[in-house]
């Protein structure tokens, strides 16, 4: 367990839908990912979570027996601070995700968002 938040973004190859399960257990059993995304027809998993980014890599690997590409890794610093600091943060917090049809999230912020289709 490292004391940053991460942020990964990976390709993994998601044919059918038992792929898809495989991909989505692999990551239902890891318990040091907080939250996960996959995206099955973009062939893209997004994960958030206190964690060395090469060793989720390993484990859905291995876990999965599917090629696992890293595209994009972000860390963030913990928030162990004081008040003060928290106020100084909050006005210089860079987004975790800004893809996701531009969703911006925070990593203090929970938001839902509906989308029509």
């Amino acid at each position: 367990m490292t004391d940053k938040f991460c942020y990964m973004l990976m390709r993994i190859n998601i044919d059918c839908n038992g792929c898809y399960r495989k991909v989505r257990r692999a990551l239902l059993d890891m318990r040091e990912l907080e939250t996960h995304l996959i995206e099955k027809k973009e062939c893209r998993v997004s994960v958030c979570g206190r964690f060395i980014p090469q060793d989720v890599a390993i484990k859905i690997r291995k876990k999965t027996n599917r090629r696992v590409e890293i595209l994009d890794i972000q860390e963030l610093s913990s928030n162990n601070s004081n008040t003060n600091d928290e106020e100084n943060q909050d006005q210089q917090q860079t987004p975790l995700i800004t893809s996701w049809n531009n969703l911006i999230s925070y990593p203090n912020q929970v938001e839902t968002t509906c989308m029509h289709v």
